[in-house]
């Protein structure tokens, strides 16, 4: 694994950290993380078509009632730093999907369990309301450091996994990836047409 695209991981995780846990400036949408994240494998028009592209697929999950919507940040840095590796795009999107949905499950899992340390810092703060900066940037380097490794060892993984199976995959298998790779804005595109439609009755 390059430097750039171990870059790129932690690029990923600061900018996950903009979704609920820091400044929420809407950076870790996929039409902007995407570029952003491209910027260090130097495709800047695969950053554009991956975030384009993510934030179509998901545009119509919506974060309520304890819905946690897969992560457009994750799905564009396992994606790119798949790409990087010589990953075909229409291969490595398909496994940000996934990745995305995944690291979507482990957030879940890991907010219930983080339960018990917040109720843990809050009674600390309480007795000591010095304490309240050492929680707050203990909080936020808690859930960078695992935000990186999850996405770090996903993107390793995959990587290792396709640089080997590619070679051994059927040309019916690249032009069927390929053709459900470019129906993607599509689909994205005919979930947002009826709400839409909802919303101006």
């Amino acid at each position: 694994m390059t430097p750039e695209i171990f870059a790129l991981c932690v690029s990923a995780a600061l900018l996950e950290l903009d979704t609920t846990y820091a400044f929420q400036l809407t950076l870790s949408r996929g039409i902007i993380a995407g570029p952003l994240l491209s910027l260090w494998t130097g495709d800047l028009m695969a950053g554009i078509q991956v975030g384009v592209f993510t934030e179509l697929l998901f545009s119509d999950v919506n974060p309520l009632g304890g819905i946690l919507p897969p992560s457009a940040v994750v799905c564009s840095a396992v994606t790119l730093a798949l790409h990087a590796m010589g990953i075909e795009l229409y291969f490595a999107f398909f496994f940000g999907v996934v990745g995305a949905i995944l690291f979507a499950l482990a957030e879940k899992f890991m907010r219930k369990n983080r339960f018990k340390w917040l109720i843990f810092w809050e009674r600390r703060v309480m007795q000591q309301p010095g304490q309240i900066n050492h929680a707050i940037l203990s909080a936020l380097a808690n859930a960078f450091l695992s935000t990186f490794l999850l996405i770090f060892l996903f993107t390793w993984l995959c990587g290792k996994g396709l640089v080997w199976l590619v070679p051994h995959i059927p040309v019916q298998a690249h032009f069927a990836c390929r053709f459900a790779y470019m129906a993607v804005p599509w689909i994205g595109l005919a979930t947002l047409v009826p709400a839409f439609r909802l919303k101006t009755r």
